[in-house]
């Protein structure tokens, strides 16, 4: 969910739509928006009263639904369509109607509509308890709401957004932004923190699993992981410790004592979070084989667009533009599989409690891979156009995905022989 990142992905696609689910029923679908005048002056605030102790990410369509599977579609990736429900209210691609939905997977039915916005929804995500949803801009302006009462409780401008997070133990919102600052608000009453990176876009960050640390990616390359309460850096990686182009991505293992960080540099860093020290460089074979270029010759794009660990085996996948899937086992730190899609990978997600590792890519296809294996175990089509994100239902069962033809669909994924 770059916005304006150096990610490949994002620069070769119409802006994104960006999915969280909620309670494996209900889903909230957000679309990237425009940049507003941001507003850090005094709000550096006291949280102390924070309990940092869950959370789930969904997002939302609206009544445009096909219920049943089309047969075929129309467009420049004509084929089957394996979905079971299509959503097309929005009317311009990657939503940049600067418009955000709640709706309902079981019935198609629309909650209500997060309006206000001023610029492409970029980001969207329920809270850990799923009482709260919050939808964020391109103009960095983010607005939660409450579920139930479908009521605006909160809104902030922040300066042009380039990521989104909710706490996963408390209503605690975190966000980067182009000015390179990381901020924190407590939801609803708006206590705010700052922090301050380089004077350069925080392009991705993740809350670690013990909800204390927050891990911050910078468009120099460098790396950050913050004390949450305290306010400051606990581990600064730059120079050849850090990445040596803008950070694209960031993740943590179950434990949150391992951290993999992706950049454009085509390069997947593992760090340990207590020592702050690389354990570990990635590279697919196909770019580490690569002979040297000679001066004024130009590699052909790539970079890291997603990663992430396997939950039961010590294993971590990274996807790249090229459309490489690569598995790595951790405790060898050796390759284990590559897996090769037709073009670039957009975004990669594990299954909790499984080896099998789901990639969405820029050919509109969904596929689910046995990272033990390295073998496709299935794809799912119906998309004309590239996928842009998309989101996995907590017990496996459902993914929704959000793409440049305009629509969202829903996938039913459960299969009795996994």
């Amino acid at each position: 969910m770059e916005s304006e990142s150096e990610s490949g992905a994002a620069a070769d696609t119409p802006p994104l739509e960006t999915l969280s689910f909620h309670g494996d029923e209900e889903i909230i679908e957000v679309v990237e928006l425009d940049p507003g005048p941001p507003d850090p002056d005094d709000l550096a605030q006291e949280m102390e009263d924070v309990d940092f102790e869950e959370e789930e990410e969904e997002e939302g369509n609206e009544e445009g639904w096909v219920l049943e599977p089309q047969e075929g579609v129309v467009g420049s990736m004509e084929g089957p369509d394996d979905s079971e429900v299509t959503f097309a209210l929005h009317s311009v691609t990657g939503g940049e109607d600067d418009k955000a939905f709640v709706w309902r997977l079981s019935d198609g039915e629309l909650l209500f509509e997060c309006a206000g916005h001023k610029d492409s929804v970029t980001c969207a995500g329920f809270s850990h308890d799923s009482t709260l949803v919050a939808t964020g801009d391109m103009s960095g302006l983010l607005k939660v709401w409450q579920v139930d009462t479908k009521e605006e409780v909160w809104s902030f401008e922040a300066g042009d957004l380039e990521w989104m997070e909710w706490h996963p133990r408390a209503p605690v919102l975190l966000a980067g932004t182009a000015d390179g600052n990381t901020w924190m608000w407590k939801v609803p009453n708006g206590d705010c923190k700052t922090f301050q990176g380089p004077n350069c876009p925080a392009t991705c960050g993740r809350v670690l699993p013990d909800g204390k640390r927050a891990v911050v990616g910078y468009e120099d390359g460098t790396i950050r992981i913050w004390d949450l309460k305290q306010g400051s850096p606990i581990h600064v990686l730059k120079g050849t410790e850090g990445h040596q182009g803008p950070l694209t991505c960031v993740a943590a293992n179950q434990d949150g004592s391992l951290i993999l960080t992706g950049s454009v540099d085509c390069q997947a860093k593992l760090v340990s979070a207590t020592t702050g020290k690389v354990v570990g460089v990635f590279r697919p074979e196909t770019v580490a084989s690569q002979p040297s270029l000679g001066e004024g010759e130009e590699s052909e794009s790539n970079s890291v667009e997603s990663l992430g660990f396997c939950s039961v085996m010590p294993l971590a996948a990274v996807g790249y533009l090229d459309g490489t899937l690569a598995i790595y086992d951790l405790a060898t730190q050796t390759l284990r599989h590559q897996c090769q899609h037709q073009s670039g990978i957009v975004q990669l997600l594990w299954e909790a409690g499984t080896a099998v590792v789901y990639t969405c890519s820029l050919d509109g296809i969904v596929r689910l891979w046995d990272a033990r294996t390295g073998r496709l175990l299935t794809d799912y089509r119906g998309h004309t156009a590239e996928i842009l994100d998309f989101a996995l239902s907590k017990d496996a069962s459902l993914v929704v995905t959000t793409s440049g033809d305009h629509k969202a669909k829903v996938f039913c994924v459960q299969r009795p022989d996994r």
